[in-house]
């Protein structure tokens, strides 16, 4: 059971493993583009190419798709960012449980975006855990951790790429250890968890009160998406590939302007952004934006 890119390096290695596939559950068809044309999710597209069945149930939990599980009788279900919760009917239905594999190190961030919410706390280490699932929130004993830096400039979107393949490596060795009947769970501890919300757009807008560095982690911590923007002269500004200085000024003030980036005065320290981006223009480079948008000192951003 899984739906986005994420958790396409897991199916691979389910079926590198020699696995027998019986069934691959996805959400729906969405919407996708300037068109709006229904576009497959990327697990299915895989799924599909390797004639594995697939399941795309609107809800989960529906009596007659659970009696349709029940059919299948699995042995173990495999969840990696399916997008449904799992009820009860469901949990109950494989002799092994079923085996999640959770973008963090748990107990640290349950919820729909940990790793957004660990670059923008500011963590310099996340990984990921497989763990047997539970009726709560990323609550079930945890399994196998594998863990990896995060390095001071990366995005949500390249510690994202190096996650989904040490999830996939976490599932094989859980795998490796439940045949060989040595895999054991270890209770996780609730007072060390921190809820990571489902994003929105919203969450996006810069407060220029707010410190350099924490401004820099929400820019990379919201890239690619929805992306941290502020306003210019009543349009929306986004920005990216940021860096925090030392400076001083008025927040939301620009100090400079060149090649090297756009310096901007916050309520600590100075933020440098690297790339910005106009509603319905292409992210470019602070020299190349520079050209079509003069940015003097003393321009100021931020409110709408």
């Amino acid at each position: 059971m899984g739906t986005p890119e994420f958790a396409l390096a897991t199916l691979q290695g389910l079926l590198d493993f020699g696995l027998d596939l019986r069934a691959v559950y996805t959400q729906p068809d969405r919407p996708k583009g300037r068109g709006n044309q229904l576009a497959p999710p990327p697990v299915k597209e895989l799924a599909l190419k390797h004639g594995i069945a697939v399941h795309q149930p609107l809800k989960l939990r529906q009596p007659e798709v659970v009696e349709e599980l029940r059919a299948i009788a699995p042995d173990l279900i495999v969840v990696v960012a399916y997008g449904q919760i799992l009820p009860k009917s469901v949990l109950e239905i494989p002799q092994y449980g079923c085996i999640n594999v959770h973008a963090s190190l748990l107990p640290r961030y349950r919820g729909a975006a940990p790793i957004n919410k660990a670059i923008i706390d500011g963590e310099t280490e996340t990984g990921v855990t497989t763990m047997y699932m539970d009726v709560g929130l990323d609550t079930g004993d945890m399994l196998i951790k594998r863990s990896t830096p995060i390095g001071p400039l990366e995005t949500a979107g390249e510690v994202h790429d190096r996650l989904a393949l040490l999830g996939r490596e976490a599932m094989a060795e859980t795998l490796r250890q439940l045949c060989a009947g040595t895999l054991k769970g270890e209770k996780q501890d609730d007072a060390l968890s921190n809820y990571a919300p489902m994003l929105k757009k919203e969450d996006g807008i810069i407060n220029w009160d707010r410190s350099a560095a924490q401004i820099h982690n929400q820019v990379r911590g919201l890239d690619p998406w929805p992306g941290a923007f502020t306003h210019l002269r009543g349009e929306v500004l986004k920005i990216a590939r940021t860096a925090p200085e030392a400076g001083s000024g008025a927040p939301g003030t620009v100090l400079a302007a060149d090649a090297a980036g756009v310096r901007i005065a916050c309520g600590e320290g100075v933020l440098r952004v690297g790339e910005l981006q106009l509603p319905g223009k292409k992210r470019l480079a602070a020299a190349d934006f520079l050209r079509g948008c003069a940015l003097p000192p003393g321009t100021r951003l931020g409110s709408a």
